[in-house]
């Protein structure tokens, strides 16, 4: 995945949760949605990396154009 010129978004589906944050820590990707469609929230920072672009619209980290934030989304394991 992090081959790709672009990181906009990313998604996985695991049960494993040491696997979702290894993935997390190694991807390149701007936002990373695991066990979810829709990760996108108005409280949530949204942006990309590489190609995708830099910088963050919404959420505090909008604010802050010199860093890179990755967002990860987890579905609710409740939620029916």
């Amino acid at each position: 995945a992090n081959a790709t010129e672009y990181g906009l978004a990313s998604y996985l589906y695991t049960r494993d949760y040491a696997r979702m944050f290894r993935v997390a820590e190694q991807i390149g990707f701007g936002m990373v949605g695991f066990n979810a469609g829709v990760i996108s929230n108005a409280a949530a920072p949204f942006g990309g990396v590489k190609q995708s672009g830099l910088g963050r619209e919404g959420g505090a980290e909008g604010l802050d154009e010199y860093t890179t934030v990755q967002y990860i989304g987890i579905a609710d394991p409740y939620a029916q």
